[in-house]
């Protein structure tokens, strides 16, 4: 009973205030999803990152081991996603980036922060940043049919990291008062990025639902055993193992949906796809947190 009572204090709060966001625009009122989501991504999300990582007690080893083990992790996702999507038939360029690419963000921070404090959300930001990189580069290659590499050297996201990861490194600290401004500015980040999930889930159409319900299945198939073993593989602590499974684990991305929408992919089936695997993750993600909380 205790452990029920934990896994939901843990997400009973991502899925309220994605709720809230949900019930905001069902009930007609306006929220300006772009200007929020480039506010969240590229002020909010950068400074909580920077400072989870520059405030975080790890030592290099733990992070470089986690960071070998995510760069595996989707390695080897990327190549099962490939042999599905062809052994099943379906279209690469729709199908084959929301197989690989989870909620990292708007839902792997938050459960990680809950679940496993602020080391957990530092280890969460680093698998965060890499899972970044890869899809603003293979990802975009496969649903636009170019990378952009120059898109990843913009991102204010993977800067932060690099950034926290230096400060960490050398064991350095900003001035207390930039310190406690920029911990304001990434407190916005968490309920920004669910109340924002919560709109964009309200304001899909998803269609062909139950193929989405059979994925949504098979993604989960395949990231959890995944990150599992190559967890255990690479010998990982059990905060940070257990922040891999999570943050793989998590369910599609509402930018998968924007990449299908801009460059031509089947986004009305990618939206199915991120509202499937988002209603599965109810169930799914209090179960995953109680095993690796346990």
């Amino acid at each position: 009973m205790h452990l029920v009572l934990t896994v939901l204090e843990i997400v009973a709060p991502v899925f309220l205030l994605a709720a809230v966001g949900f019930a905001w625009v069902r009930l007609g009122h306006e929220y300006r999803i772009r200007f929020v989501t480039q506010l969240a991504m590229t002020l909010a999300v950068p400074c909580l990152i920077f400072t989870a990582l520059m405030k975080m007690d790890a030592g290099g080893g733990a992070l470089g081991g986690l960071a070998m083990a995510t760069i595996a992790g989707y390695g080897v996702l990327t190549g099962l996603s490939y042999l599905a999507v062809r052994l099943l038939r379906l279209d690469l360029r729709t199908y084959m980036a929301p197989l690989i690419f989870g909620n990292t963000g708007n839902l792997g921070l938050p459960l990680a922060l809950l679940a496993f404090g602020q080391t957990g959300l530092g280890y969460a930001v680093v698998i965060l940043a890499i899972g970044a990189v890869w899809s603003f580069t293979f990802g975009l290659y496969i649903v636009a049919g170019r990378g952009s590499g120059g898109r990843v050297v913009r991102e204010p996201m993977v800067w932060a990291s690099l950034l926290g990861a230096l400060f960490l490194w050398q064991g350095w600290q900003t001035p207390r008062f930039l310190t406690h401004a920029l911990d304001l500015i990434g407190q916005m980040a968490i309920p920004l990025m669910l109340i924002t999930l919560g709109v964009a889930i309200a304001r899909l159409a998803a269609g062909g639902i139950g193929r989405a319900v059979l994925l949504s299945l098979l993604k989960l198939a395949l990231c959890l055993p995944v990150a599992w073993g190559i967890g255990r593989a690479f010998g990982l602590d059990p905060v940070a193992h257990g922040v891999l499974v999570v943050q793989l684990s998590t369910p599609v991305a509402v930018t998968s949906y924007l990449l299908a929408e801009k460059y031509g992919a089947d986004s009305e089936s990618v939206a199915a796809l991120v509202v499937a695997s988002t209603l599965l993750s109810v169930i799914a993600l209090p179960v995953l947190l109680g095993i690796v909380i346990a």
